[in-house]
């Protein structure tokens, strides 16, 4: 079994739902310029509770998820710290305050997830896992370590559907069909997004989650 391989089912074992390798060819993380995808998925019971709005359960369950997946980025990097490695996580959920535009983290989880193979992107600009759609949170650690990887082209299974378009309460999706080629911002208004969830949702999390758009995702039923 190769490193690789070790360290992929180490983080399946610790609870990791799939696990991805892509090479990042951008500047931004010095000598480390591979990533692992982490997906964990969430609860479709707790999803299916969504109707025209988050819940407490949903509120809590994503808080949850996250945290357990800075854990597992973490673990991650004490794997390859102790074989001789060096590491940057990116955490599963950050804001970082760019240039006075709130709504971006240091890296893209979904562009390095698609990378990896695991999904692609759909109009509402969430990551669609191939096997559990929408129902997944993702979380990335750089490395030095020079994995095996190869060259993914996500391609957008949404196509004439626009279930989210018409569902999303704060008409923040556009509806166009995600290319890889456009940035965030042609698909969806996230300033919109978010004064929609703190205007109606404030008394679930101080409205920091929606969920409806995952609710509906057909991609996310079996």
């Amino acid at each position: 079994m190769t490193f690789q391989d070790k360290l992929k089912q180490f983080l399946l074992d610790n609870g990791a739902t799939d696990v991805g390798f892509a090479h990042i060819d951008e500047a931004g993380f010095g000598e480390c310029r591979y990533a692992v995808s982490i997906v964990v998925k969430l609860s479709e019971a707790i999803i299916d509770e969504i109707n025209e709005g988050p819940t407490h359960t949903y509120f809590h369950h994503y808080r949850t998820v996250n945290a357990f997946i800075d854990q597992l980025l973490l673990k991650a990097g004490l794997f390859l710290d102790k074989a001789g490695y060096k590491y940057i996580p990116v955490a599963a959920s950050q804001s970082i305050n760019d240039k006075g535009w709130n709504y971006a983290g240091r890296y893209s989880h979904k562009k390095v997830a698609c990378f990896a193979g695991l999904g692609s992107i759909g109009k509402n600009t969430l990551f669609l896992h191939n096997l559990y759609g929408a129902q997944v949170r993702l979380g990335t650690i750089f490395t030095d370590c020079a994995f095996e990887t190869e060259v993914h082209v996500p391609v957008s299974p949404c196509k004439d559907c626009n279930l989210c378009v018409v569902a999303c309460p704060a008409n923040a999706i556009i509806g166009r069909e995600w290319s890889i080629e456009q940035d965030d911002d042609v698909y969806l208004l996230p300033e919109k997004c978010s004064e929609y969830m703190k205007k109606n949702f404030n008394k679930i999390g101080r409205g920091a989650v929606c969920g409806i758009c995952i609710a509906v995702c057909p991609r996310s039923k079996k």
